[in-house]
């Protein structure tokens, strides 16, 4: 990741009880917020915590290789790209416990 330079990540934002969860496959995090768009906000200060703090530690690479990302060209420099996800919802039985 380079200063100046971003990418379009999916998030999914689910609603539960009077909470919002912003969620990220390509990252694999998550947080919270009262509404939709405070979830929004609060996931872009996570985002930028999350890739400061591996990119400082110096484990940008291994990171980001095992959550799928790989190296691609952009505007002549080569860069992480995210990977393509794709939402398959399929019915899983499991069992619940009381």
């Amino acid at each position: 990741m380079k200063k100046g330079y971003s990418v379009n990540l999916q998030v999914q934002f689910l609603k539960h009880g009077k909470r919002v969860i912003a969620y990220s496959p390509a990252l694999d995090i998550s947080t919270v917020g009262k509404s939709q768009a405070e979830a929004k906000k609060r996931f872009g200060e996570l985002t930028h915590i999350f890739l400061k703090e591996i990119i400082d530690a110096g484990t940008d690479g291994d990171v980001l290789s095992e959550l799928g990302w790989s190296r691609g060209r952009h505007n002549k420099n080569v860069s992480w790209q995210p990977p393509a996800v794709r939402s398959t919802f399929v019915g899983v039985r499991v069992p619940v416990f009381a």
